[in-house]
């Protein structure tokens, strides 16, 4: 399916698939917009249910156990401001969000990898030690609005690439192939 009708299809059925997870997750007040699955140790929702979980069901994602996050829940954890310069205009933007790391550590993650996975079917992976190491944090608001569903929210997992030598050497169209925007699942990896 091509980019656009996906994110289309997903705007349209959004409200569905997203309170799937805050129906079965303990504790949110929202909608789940972030699921972390895999080696984790502090779940609060049980496993994927291939009727409520539609967009994970197309993605052949499966889980038995998750922790699932909803915004209020993200914008509680402490944030960090990060002004890398982006790909898409070449200018740098104010991005706002929690590390990545204590997201993981809220759901007790222990994996050394992180298979992410974006609502258009992005898939990268990133080492623990990467995203320890460029800081990245779960972008919640970018130039001091929250990111909306359809753009590059409601969640992109980002660095500072700018303030990397290693990073900031490559063009600026080749730093962030490890940065899904439109972020909604994290299956921590052994």
């Amino acid at each position: 399916m091509k980019k656009r009708g996906f994110i289309a299809a997903i705007a349209a059925g959004a409200a569905l698939p997203l309170a799937a997870g805050a129906q079965q997750a303990k504790g949110l007040k929202g909608p789940a917009l972030l699921t972390v699955t895999g080696a984790i140790g502090k779940p609060n929702r049980g496993a994927m249910d291939g009727v409520m979980d539609q967009m994970m069901a197309k993605q052949k994602l499966k889980f038995d156990k998750a922790h699932a996050f909803d915004f209020a829940a993200l914008a509680a954890m402490p944030a960090v401001t990060i002004r890398p310069t982006l790909e898409y205009d070449k200018k740098p933007h104010e991005l706002r969000g929690p590390l990545l790391a204590t997201v993981l550590q809220a759901a007790g993650a222990t994996g050394t990898k992180l298979a992410t996975r974006a609502v258009d079917g992005y898939a990268p992976t990133i080492s623990v030690a990467d995203a320890q190491k460029y800081r990245f944090i779960v972008a919640t608001h970018l130039d001091g609005q929250p990111m909306p569903l359809g753009g590059f929210g409601p969640l992109w997992a980002i660095y500072e690439a700018d303030k990397f030598a290693d990073m900031a050497a490559k063009p600026v169209d080749q730093r962030f192939a490890q940065c899904p925007w439109g972020l909604y699942h994290i299956d921590v990896q052994a």
